[in-house]
This record gives structure tokens, sequence and C-alpha cells, in this order.
């Protein structure tokens, strides 16, 4: 390679270097750090509950199934930075049964939605924070129990539709 050719070369690296130089600031990074009541103990920030097999004819008896329970653990709570916590389950929510989660478009079955309430049986529609629970120095258990739910309509006209479902809901934790 002639030298000419070199030189063009490098002063067309050291322009592009040069421009690249005078590219303004495009990255800004920014947030605010809190301190929390409590941590959710490592291993359960994803909660999977399994209904199982689930006969239809309960649904069509007795309008839901029963209650299957399910636990988010906190640990490291210290009720000097805050007492309490409300929840909020955010989801699809099914429009036959408003307040309670749809199920996923992936699934087979049909018919029927997911409800979620306290440990009291008291029914929390997704997408509404609950209320307060008391946090306890160290860990705190948040119980809550899930069931299946049939749409009146696929009930009266008893069009459930049996197969694998699922549904997906997000918990929001505000502290007090």
């Amino acid at each position: 390679m002639n030298n000419s050719v070199k030189t063009l070369i490098l002063m067309f690296m050291l322009s592009y270097i040069g421009s690249a130089s005078a590219i303004p600031d495009n990255l800004h990074l920014h947030g605010i750090l809190v301190e929390e009541p409590c941590i959710i103990k490592p291993g359960d920030e994803s909660v999977r509950l399994d209904f199982g097999n689930v006969p239809d004819k309960n649904l069509y008896a007795y309008g839901r199934t029963v209650s299957e329970a399910f636990t988010i653990n906190l640990s490291e709570c210290d009720t000097s930075v805050g007492k309490s916590v409300n929840v909020t389950f955010s989801g699809t929510t099914n429009m036959a049964l408003p307040g309670y989660l749809a199920l996923q478009s992936s699934s087979n079955a049909s018919g029927f939605a997911i409800g979620i309430e306290d440990a009291d049986g008291t029914f929390l529609p997704v997408n509404t924070q609950g209320e307060k629970l008391a946090l306890q120095n160290g860990t705190t258990a948040l119980k809550f129990k899930a069931y299946l739910k049939g749409e009146p309509e696929a009930i009266s006209k008893r069009e459930i539709k049996r197969g694998p479902f699922n549904a997906i809901a997000t918990f929001k934790l505000d502290y007090e």
C-alpha cells in the first residue's frame, strides 16, 4: 500500500474519532435510592401455584373450586421503617368476571377465571390495592389463596372447556 493511501486512511480514522468525541452526552442515568422495611425472601420473587387436575363438575355444581393457598415470604423486616404493607395483584381481568384474573390466550381451557382472596377468604380484585397487612420484625409471611370461578354464561350453557390453563399476575408491595 502506498503512503498516500495509508495517510488517507489515517486521516479518515482521525476525523471519525474526532467527530465521535463531538457527540453530546446521550445517556443519562438517574433514580432514587430508598429504604424499604422488608425484602422479598430470595427465591420467592416468583410464586407458582399448581391447581393440579380440577374436575369441571366442581365449577358446574358450586360455581367455584376450593381455594389453594400461597404465600409471599418477606425477610429482614424492620418495623421501625414501616409497620404495614398493601399488596396489589395486577394482571389482565376476565371480561365476564370483573376483578378476576383472566386466563392467558395460550390456555386450552376456558369459561372460568382465577380469583384471589386473603387468608380470611375476602375477595381481592385484580388491579386493586388490598388492605393493610401488619409486618413483623424479621420475617413476615403474607398468606393468600386462589381459586377457579366459572363464568356465569359458561356455567348456564355448560360451555366450560377442559384442558391446560395458565394465568399471570404481578404482585406489588406498598409499605407504610
